[in-house]
């Protein structure tokens, strides 16, 4: 009988003790779909376009993170996605680099085929966490609602199970990794697909130099000045302000 009782508090012991285990370190894939068809004009050129795309831009990316610093980047493209080549630079240049115990970001970004290189501290979100669950990945993720750029929403989901306090992109700021998030209004979604624990290259975890970078303002403010004469063609003024937006939206996130 006692020893019986011995094997019981060990079994509640040891399994205490890995349900406290937190993952500090690991490389997670996510797949990152985009409605491009729906971010496009009306107009004849873009119309032609469409014909010989398919509906939506799928990739995966990999974060991976350890010591409370992380880099997001591309990894490959679904044999399904289907669309011109310029449409898949930017994706592939892409990537964000974060230090979130010195509170830096670092970033490569591809505006209309140059690369400029971003460094700056970590931009704030304000979130509302929600009350709703769902399962992502094997993780019990809870849901958070966030506003960017002033006036674009984002909904994320979070684990506490996964410490870092990052997410794709430049999305961040939540208890846990964000492991699913939605862009309405970019209309793009990142799902995470696989975690490993294992990282196989810890130096791939590290900050993008440039000769020349930028904060985040002086990047702003050069290509607005470039881009000002952009999107004002034709008649349709509230499509030109979407389009521009959406131009605006991406180069940043």
């Amino acid at each position: 009988m006692k020893s019986i009782l011995f094997y019981l508090v060990a079994f509640v012991c040891t399994t205490g003790l890995f349900a406290q285990q937190f993952v500090d370190k690991a490389v997670v894939e996510y797949e990152v779909s985009t409605n491009l068809k729906k971010t496009m004009s009306n107009d004849s050129w873009d119309e032609q376009m469409k014909e010989n795309m398919s509906d939506l831009k799928i990739s995966y990316f990999t974060y991976t993170f350890e010591d409370n610093k992380s880099i997001f980047k591309f990894d490959r493209w679904s044999p399904k996605t289907r669309i011109p080549k310029h449409e898949k630079d930017a994706d592939e240049e892409n990537s964000w680099y974060f230090d979130f115990t010195a509170r830096k970001m670092n970033m490569q970004k591809q505006i209309v085929g140059t690369n400029f290189v971003v460094v700056d501290s970590i931009p704030n979100i304000q979130w509302k966490i929600t009350n709703e669950h769902r399962e992502i990945a094997g993780y019990n993720c809870r849901k958070a609602v966030g506003k960017i750029m002033d006036d674009v929403y984002v909904f994320a989901f979070y684990t506490n199970d996964i410490t870092i306090s990052g997410g794709p992109c430049s999305i961040n700021g939540l208890p846990g990794l964000i492991l699913g998030l939605s862009i309405p209004r970019l209309y793009t979604s990142y799902i995470a697909t696989k975690v490993d624990l294992k990282i196989n290259d810890s130096s791939a975890i590290k900050s993008i130099t440039a000769k020349k970078t930028y904060d985040l303002v002086g990047l702003k403010t050069l290509i607005e000045e470039k881009t000002k004469d952009w999107y004002t063609y034709g008649e349709d003024k509230e499509e030109n302000k979407r389009q521009k937006n959406l131009f605006l939206w991406n180069a940043f996130l």
